[in-house]
């Protein structure tokens, strides 16, 4: 059947299927340096925005650098957590890449029992079939009458008539000639 999990996820609440929201939950507890950096960036481009509409060009220019730096400060937060995390997103892929074996296992095997099903199916209505047929066959045979002398009669005139290229009216003649 399915492939138990590898020993290292077993009994640990930390690798389970999540849903998307709770990824998205998981990895803001796991780096919050990175929301933070993003929102620093979007509130120094909102004050640039209104230092533009303003007219005040000193604090627009500011906010450009704040900017800047915030994005930075991303970019770092980013790759440091990239590195911090290596080893435990490595076992997080490795659980999903598990999972995901298990998932394709598990449908690969409910696929081989509906092929089973639908073989079992098909050989019995081939049996089915094969029954009735010889049962057919059976009845047909003893249905079969063995012709009169009548038939026998009229069926040498034909095969007579056949053999000598005779139209239709000489077998019939000679048919009737017979009979009387």
């Amino acid at each position: 059947m399915s492939d138990p999990l590898p020993s290292s996820f077993e009994d640990n609440p930390q690798f389970e299927e999540e849903t998307g929201l709770q990824k998205f939950r998981r990895r803001l507890k796991e780096e919050p340096l990175i929301p933070l950096g993003c929102a620093a960036t979007c509130y120094a481009l909102y004050r640039a925005y209104r230092s533009m509409k303003a007219g005040d060009s000193v604090e627009m220019n500011r906010m450009f650098r704040a900017r800047i730096y915030a994005q930075a400060f991303t970019l770092v937060a980013v790759v440091a957590g990239g590195m911090y995390f290596k080893t435990e997103r490595q076992q997080r892929r490795e659980f999903e890449k598990a999972v995901e074996e298990r998932k394709s296992q598990e449908k690969r095997d409910a696929w081989l029992r509906e092929l089973e099903i639908r073989d079992q199916e098909d050989r019995g209505w081939r049996e089915r079939h094969a029954a009735m047929e010889a049962a057919a066959n059976e009845a047909a045979k003893k249905a079969a009458v063995k012709p009169t002398a009548e038939q026998d009669a009229a069926r040498s005139v034909i095969e007579a008539a056949d053999q000598k290229s005779l139209g239709v009216l000489d077998a019939v003649m000679e048919l009737m000639s017979r009979q009387k």
